[in-house]
C-alpha cells in the first residue's frame, strides 16, 4: 500500500519523446532462452565492510535460496557464511571492531523477521520473541552496541531498544505507544528521529529528546516528511519535504535555533540522504524519471566525486567502509542484472567483483526499456516503461503486456526484472504503466487515485493497452495485463469491471476483497491503517459500500478471459483466501483459470526453485491464450 507496502494539476510536463524508437533488428541469431537459464542469473545485494576492508558480507541467491557470504574485496571469492535450503538468510553486518556477524530472517516469507548472530560458537537469536517481528536500526557510534525495534510488547507498534554486544541484553530506549515510525538516532544518543503517518501522502517529523522527555515538531504544515540523517555532530537533522513542491527537497534543521534551511532542491524527488561514517562524504539519491541517480559529495571540499560511467548502467546501492576511503555500489539496468564493484577513491579504481549473468546468455539479446509518456482519457499524462522484443517489426507482430506495480503508490522503474526480460525474450511486448497514483512524478499526480482505486487508473492501464495497439509492431488483437499484490488488484479489476479491454489475465498474490484485506492487516502496520483507510476507505463504516464495489470477487461473474493466479500461502498481506475465492469464482464461469500455489513462499517469491516453476506457468499459460490467434472464451 502507498509508501508502506513498499514507494497533474499543474500536470507535469517533461521534454520527452512519447513516440518509442526504433525497433532494434540488429541482433544477430537472437536465441529465447528457457527459465532456467534466466533464473540461473545471480542475484546479490548488500555489502558491509570487514574491519579490514579485505571482504564484503552480501546476500546471494546462488544456491537457489538467499544466504550470505564474504566476498573478498581483491578476488572475488564468495565463501558462504549461511547454508539455508528453506527460508531466506539476509545479512545486515559485520560487527565495527571484530567479524562477527548480524542477520535477519524469518519463516518463509511471513515477515516475522528476528536478528541473529554469527561468531565463532555459532549462532544465537539475539530476539527470541515469539510472534514478534525485529528491525535493526543501526550501530552506536561508539560500536559498543547497535539500536533495533521490535513489537514484542505491542503486536501493533515498534518500540526502540539498545542491544550491548558485551552482554546482549537489550534496553528500552523509547516505548512507542502513539504508533510513531522510526527515522533515527543521533550519535551522542540524545535524541530520535520520529515520523507519524497522517496519510499516504504526508508523515509528521518529530524529534525526540531522550533528557527531558520533550517532543519537537519539525514541519510547520501538513506535508511529506521524512528524516534523511543526522549530522555527524548531532547538531542538525536533514530531512525531506514536499512544502510548496510537488517533489521531496533536502531540509537541514538545526536543533538548537530550531531554524531550518534548504539544502538541496532537484526537479524530481530526492529520496535519500545520509553521511559516510565521519561525515566526510554526504551521499543523496534522486528518482530521476523512474531510475535512480546517486550524488557523494565530499563535505569538506563542497564538490562531488566522480564515479566511473558504464555503458547503459547506473550506480545504486552506494555504501562506505568505516574509514571513508572505500565504496561499494552496484550497475545495472532494465538490460542487466546488478553486479557489485568496489572503488579506492584515491586511487579512482573500480574494481568488478561479480558476474551475475548467466554466461549461457547473450547480454545483446536482452532488451533496454525506453521511457515513453501517452495521454489518458482525461488528457493526464501517464509515463511508462517500454520493452520492446528484438524481433517485433511492422511484418512480425507481436502479442503485448500492460504490467502494473504494487503500492498502490509503487513505481515501475528502469530497473532489472527477470520475469520481465523472460517474458520479452520469448516475444511479448511489455508496458509497464505508473498509473496516476504513482510515486515518483510529484505529489499531485500520486494523489490522483485516493478514494478512486479501479475507476480512472484502471482507465490509465487501458489507454496504456490503447497505445500499445497503435504501434505497428505489437498485434492489437493480443493484449493482456499482468501485476502482482496492487498490480494484481488491477487485472482482476480488468478481468471484472472492463471484461472485454484485455485478452488474457495475470493475477500474482492480488487483493480480490478489499473489506477483507483492509480488516486483516499485520497488527504491525497499525500505525499506518489509519492512512489507508483515508485513501483506500474504512471498512469499518459507510465506505464499505464502495469497497464491495470496487472488489473484484463481488463481481466474478463477469470473467470472460483466460486467468492463472500464483499465491503463496505465508503471504500476510494478501491472504492465501483472496486467491482462493477468485480462482474458484472464475472457474464457475466455464473459462480458463490456473492455479499456482507456494507452501513455502510469502508476498512475492524469493526461491529459486518457485521464480522458475511461476514465470514458467505464466509463459505457457502466455503461450496458449495469448499468442493463439483466437482465444477461448465465454460464449
Amino acid at each position: 500500500m502507498k509508501k508502506i507496502i513498499y514507494y497533474l494539476l499543474p500536470i507535469l510536463l517533461i521534454a520527452c519523446n512519447t513516440e518509442p524508437k526504433e525497433a532494434d533488428n540488429s541482433v544477430q541469431n537472437l536465441k529465447e532462452y528457457s527459465i532456467n537459464q534466466f533464473m540461473d542469473n545471480e542475484s546479490v545485494n548488500g555489502g558491509s565492510f570487514s574491519t579490514d576492508k579485505s571482504k564484503l558480507l552480501v546476500t546471494s541467491n546462488r544456491t537457489g535460496v538467499y544466504n550470505m557470504y564474504t566476498v573478498s574485496t581483491k578476488t572475488g571469492e564468495f565463501i558462504p557464511e549461511s547454508k539455508s535450503d528453506s527460508s531466506s538468510v539476509f545479512s545486515i553486518s559485520y560487527f565495527p571492531n571484530d567479524d562477527r556477524i548480524l542477520f535477519r530472517m524469518d519463516d518463509n516469507g511471513n515477515e516475522l523477521n528476528h536478528i541473529y548472530m554469527k561468531d565463532s560458537t555459532g549462532i544465537t537469536d539475539l530476539t527470541p520473541y515469539e510472534g514478534s517481528n525485529s528491525s535493526f536500526y543501526g550501530w552506536a557510534k561508539n560500536k559498543e552496541s547497535f539500536f533495533f525495534g521490535s513489537n514484542k510488547r505491542d503486536k501493533r507498534f515498534f518500540d526502540v531498544y539498545e542491544m550491548n554486544i558485551s552482554t546482549f541484553k537489550p534496553t528500552l530506549l523509547f516505548e512507542n505507544l502513539e504508533g510513531y515510525n522510526f527515522n533515527g538516532i543521533s550519535n551522542n544518543k540524545k535524541y530520535l528521529a520520529l515520523s507519524k503517518t497522517v496519510n499516504t501522502s504526508d508523515s509528521d517529523l518529530f524529534i525526540y529528546n531522550f533528557e527531558d522527555k520533550s517532543f519537537t515538531k519539525i514541519n510547520e504544515i501538513q506535508s511529506s516528511n521524512a528524516a534523511a540523517d543526522f549530522s555527524v555532530d548531532s547538531k542538525h537533522l536533514f530531512y525531506t519535504t514536499d512544502v510548496d513542491s510537488e517533489f521531496t527537497y533536502l531540509m537541514k534543521y538545526d536543533i538548537e535555533t530550531k531554524t531550518r534551511e534548504k539544502v538541496l532542491e532537484k526537479p524530481w524527488d530526492i529520496t535519500s540522504s545520509y553521511f559516510s561514517e565521519n561525515g566526510k562524504y554526504q551521499i543523496t539519491s534522486i528518482n530521476e524519471d523512474a531510475k535512480t541517480k546517486v550524488f557523494i559529495n565530499d563535505t569538506e571540499t563542497g564538490n562531488d566525486i566522480e564515479l566511473p560511467t558504464f555503458d547503459n548502467g547506473s550506480v545504486i546501492g552506494v555504501g562506505f567502509s568505516r574509514d571513508e576511503t572505500n565504496i561499494r555500489f552496484y550497475v545495472g539496468g532494465s538490460n542487466s542484472p546488478y553486479n557489485l564493484y568496489v572503488y579506492d577513491i584515491a586511487t579512482k579504481k573500480a574494481k568488478k567483483l561479480t558476474d551475475v549473468l548467466n554466461k549461457e546468455i547473450d547480454p545483446t539479446h536482452m532488451v533496454n526499456s525506453e521511457v515513453i509518456r501517452f495521454k489518458s482519457f482525461d488528457g493526464v499524462e501517464i509515463p511508462a516503461i517500454y520493452y520492446k522484443p528484438h524481433q517485433a517489426t511492422k511484418n512480425n507482430k507481436v502479442p503485448a503486456l500492460v504490467m502494473v506495480h504494487g503500492g498502490p503508490g509503487g513505481q515501475s522503474g528502469q530497473y532489472y526484472n527477470p520475469l520481465v526480460q523472460y517474458l520479452v525474450n520469448h516475444g511479448y511486448a511489455i508496458l509497464a504503466v505508473n498509473n496516476r497514483g504513482s510515486s515518483g512524478y510529484g505529489k499531485t499526480f500520486y494523489q490522483m487515485d485516493d478514494l478512486n482505486h479501479g475507476d480512472k487508473d484502471l482507465k490509465d492501464c487501458i489507454e496504456g493497452k490503447n497505445w500499445l495497439a497503435d504501434q505497428e509492431i505489437i498485434d492489437g488483437g493480443s493484449i493482456g495485463i499482468m501485476g502482482g499484490s496492487y498490480g494484481g488488484y488491477m487485472t482482476m479489476a480488468a478481468l471484472t469491471f472492463t471484461p472485454e479491454e484485455f485478452d488474457v489475465g495475470v493475477n500474482l498474490f492480488g487483493v480480490t476483497n478489499w473489506l477483507r484485506t483492509l480488516k486483516s492487516i499485520p497488527p504491525y502496520w497499525e500505525s499506518f491503517r489509519e492512512a489507508l483507510y483515508k485513501e483506500l476507505g474504512d471498512p469499518y463504516s459507510a465506505d464499505s459500500v464502495r469497497l464491495r464495489k470496487i472488489s473484484p470477487l463481488f463481481h466474478a461473474e463477469s470473467i470472460t478471459k483466460p486467468l492463472i493466479v500464483l499465491q503463496g500461502t505465508m503471504d500476510p498481506r494478501v491472504l492465501k483466501i483472496e486467491s482462493d475465492e477468485i480462482v474458484a469464482a472464475a472457474k464457475k464461469n466455464d473459462v480458463p483459470v490456473e492455479y499456482v500455489l507456494f507452501e513455502d513462499e510469502g508476498h512475492g517469491f524469493v526461491k529459486k526453485e518457485n521464480q522458475i516453476t511461476a514465470y514458467g506457468n505464466i509463459l505457457k499459460f502466455l503461450d496458449t491464450y495469448l499468442k493463439k490467434s483466437e482465444i477461448p472464451v465465454k460464449q
